[in-house]
């Protein structure tokens, strides 16, 4: 009998200890599946600028100067300055020999609207890369990094495609009203955008949202990300992230690995549940409603930066030597996606 008894106490421990392994195993392929990307991030000092860095540095400070600097809070309270930044950005599709189209609408009885530049594609045109930055502010901030910077990064992505051949067509877009209070509503920008695109039947094969990008520290324990995120990222705020929903898990992959063979520069990669709060924080989650797909490239925001949604969000605050260095990163990885020749 005790022996009988002894033999079942082992078979429930070994039943115990498969289902511990299978639930480990378990849990480390949805880590890998989420968070596991290709190739590896670069660790160590940057190297020297080069002369194209620098020149898109010289572009990146005088376009945050002029929007955040001059121009300021912009919003549903600062019509006019909404108005003015939208003039401007306008100008420099322009002058960079794009064809501007205005997608208006209205909210609260005030008359909105996102900025369209795009560039054909000479094969696949029907196939569209979309490459979008909102440029509202949050009430009461001149927004420099929040989104000044993805705005200029936008405006310097698409001179540097202005010349090239591509097979699919590139679409850049200034979205309007990412801020509260339209965040996550019908009257975000880019959630207009993105139903009008549904509507058209557009075949949308990628959206690249560029949220809050221009801060960069080196200090350990500057990169705070809530549990368990912070297990697994560096606690060092030096690098840009590329983050998207489950459903666009291989976009995010071939952007990281494009992203890491053409710079070296850090880099960290994730395709997160949409339950989690902090996966839809911009115009990526307009795209995600109409099964588009879709990622958020950012310096994580609030998780690193001091003067999110301040007064202070101001020029000087941003390190224009390491945005230069993404936004040279971000321009490769555009022409990879369009098959820029």
């Amino acid at each position: 009998m005790a022996n009988k008894q002894l033999l079942n106490w082992r078979r429930l421990i070994l039943i115990i200890l498969i289902t511990l392994g299978v639930c480990l195993l378990a849990g480390l392929f949805t880590v890998w599946y989420l968070i596991g990307m290709p190739g590896r991030s670069w660790r160590g000092a940057l190297p020297e600028m080069t002369a194209a860095q620098k020149g898109i540095e010289e572009g990146l400070r005088r376009d945050v100067q002029t929007l955040a600097g001059e121009i300021g809070d912009r919003n549903l309270w600062h019509m006019s300055e909404l108005d003015r930044a939208a003039e401007f950005i306008a100008e420099q599709f322009h002058e960079t020999g794009y064809t501007v189209t205005r997608e208006g609408f209205t909210a609260d009885k005030k008359d909105f609207q996102n900025l369209i530049a795009e560039k054909r594609g000479s094969v696949h045109s029907e196939e569209i890369v979309i490459v979008g930055a909102h440029y509202d502010t949050c009430a009461g901030t001149p927004g420099a990094n929040d989104n000044t910077s993805g705005v200029a990064a936008m405006l310097a992505i698409a001179r540097d495609m202005a010349g090239r051949s591509t097979e699919r067509t590139v679409r850049f877009v200034a979205f309007v009203n990412e801020e509260p209070p339209y965040f996550q509503t019908e009257e975000m920008g880019s959630r207009v955008h993105a139903r009008n695109c549904r509507q058209r039947g557009d075949k949308i094969v990628a959206m690249l949202s560029l949220e809050t990008i221009g801060c960069y520290k080196d200090a350990p324990g500057s990169q705070k990300l809530p549990y368990p995120f912070g297990a697994l990222y560096p606690s060092t705020g030096n690098y840009i992230a590329f983050v998207g929903n489950t459903g666009s898990r291989s976009l995010v992959r071939r952007c990281v690995k494009t992203f890491r063979r053409a710079e070296r520069f850090p880099s960290e990669g994730g395709a997160l549940p949409e339950f989690l709060p902090a996966s839809g924080l911009s115009d990526q989650w307009s795209f995600w409603q109409e099964g588009y797909p879709g990622l958020m490239v950012t310096d994580t925001a609030f998780f690193r930066y001091d003067y999110y949604h301040t007064v202070q969000d101001t020029p000087e605050k941003l390190q224009y030597d390491r945005l230069a260095r993404v936004v040279e990163g971000l321009s490769a990885v555009v022409r990879e996606l369009a098959g820029a020749r």
